[in-house]
């Protein structure tokens, strides 16, 4: 078969980086090179890197550079905030809360966790996947210490309230630490962590066209949260480890980019969506999960065709050059069930019928116009295979 174009809707997953990223990330491993610790030119021209990118994280999200900190990726960013938080507040109580539809890096942190005598609480959410604040509210006790939710769920694009969580949290329970996992919220939303009451947040660099194996995690200097690596003492004892220094450099020059004019890029996002959720709702026997509005994601858009397996419609389109995901790509390659879409109510015969679209900066409307003509080309000759 002779493919026509690539629409590449699988940037929930990863994103191609920025060419201004690549070569800056080119330039630092083969020019500046230095070790950050090292007491030299080139260790100060490295450790100039890790400044600049603190500056750049602490200028988005309106806080102090201080606060800021690098891991290698969202999963040791969560696993830090989640672990290293509820380890060091012990003492003042051991009941947790997350929802339903967390990514595994928060989902089976919990677990973990449980492992070690912590009560979790899973909140519940509605057919659009937003949590209930007021179910929020009654589970959070005295002994409550850290709640996490996250911000864009990654399968089907549900905004929770974090405002209105982090005032409740707090109201509730003013000792009560507030993380939330941004990895899919972050460069679509602007995020103010002191005015939302957010303690902790996470992002992912490969999420924002920055590299992969680089991740950030905001930390309020009003937080006791101990190391869960133990090294060197670099990044304050809280992270040890030699720096990855093009990685930082590359995640924080990402983050500028995309938000230089994050409204309009928003805004061609949501024009984007409107067209293929308006298109891929007009074939028969297709559905759309949870809001197709701007009470959802900009950049997300999840597909249940009937009577078609996620894994086939996934390869025929890729058949034809166009790349989706079947659910979250980190367990995409598992036959397990979507919890995501399970929590929101989806019947059972759509489980295993879904697939996700996600967008970015770089996704094009021809690139849209061409996964919906492929969609109306093959979801009847998929369909007339099925076993009855």
């Amino acid at each position: 078969m002779v493919i026509n174009m690539e629409a590449y809707l699988d940037n929930s997953a990863t994103t191609p980086v920025f060419p201004e990223v690549a070569e800056l990330v080119l330039k630092i491993m083969t020019e500046d090179y230095g070790n950050p610790s090292s007491m030299h030119r080139k260790g100060y021209g490295a450790e100039t890197y890790l400044k600049e990118a603190k500056e750049i994280f602490a200028e988005i999200l309106k806080v102090n550079p201080k606060e800021i900190y690098f891991t290698s990726g969202g999963t040791e960013s969560d696993n830090l905030a989640l672990i290293g938080a509820a380890m060091a507040n012990r003492r003042s109580g051991d009941h947790l809360i997350t929802t339903r539809i967390e990514h595994p890096a928060v989902k089976n942190a919990m677990k973990y966790l449980e492992s070690q005598g912590f009560s979790v609480d899973y909140l519940e959410v509605d057919e659009n996947g937003l949590i209930l604040l007021e179910e929020l509210e009654r589970k959070i006790t005295d002994r409550t210490i850290l709640v996490s939710v996250m911000h864009v769920n990654n399968e089907i694009g549900a905004v929770e309230p974090l405002e209105e969580a982090g005032a409740l949290i707090k109201r509730r329970n003013p000792r009560c630490l507030f993380h939330v996992d941004d990895i899919q919220g972050f460069g679509k939303y602007c995020i103010y962590p002191k005015k939302q009451q957010i303690d902790m947040l996470s992002v992912s660099g490969h999420k924002i066209h920055g590299p992969k194996g680089i991740g950030m995690l905001y930390v309020s200097d009003k937080v006791k949260i101990a190391p869960i690596l133990y090294g060197g003492g670099q990044q304050a004892g809280l992270r040890s480890g030699t720096e990855n220094v093009p990685g930082i450099a590359g995640i924080a020059r990402a983050a500028k980019i995309i938000y230089t004019d994050i409204k309009e890029r928003t805004a061609e996002l949501y024009r984007l969506k409107k067209i293929f959720t308006d298109g891929v709702q007009k074939l028969p026997d297709v559905t759309v999960n949870g809001f197709t509005d701007e009470r959802s994601a900009p950049h997300i858009v999840s597909v249940s065709v009937k009577n078609v397996r996620s894994e086939v419609l996934l390869h025929a389109l890729e058949d034809r050059g166009v790349y989706v995901s079947a659910g979250s790509a980190c367990a995409s390659n598992k036959p397990a069930v979507s919890e995501t879409l399970k929590a929101i109510g989806l019947p059972k015969d759509l489980l295993e019928s879904t697939v996700r679209f996600s967008f970015s900066v770089h996704t094009t409307e021809e690139e849209i116009r061409y996964a919906l003509q492929m969609m109306e080309e093959i979801i009847p000759v998929l369909q007339k295979f099925v076993r009855r």
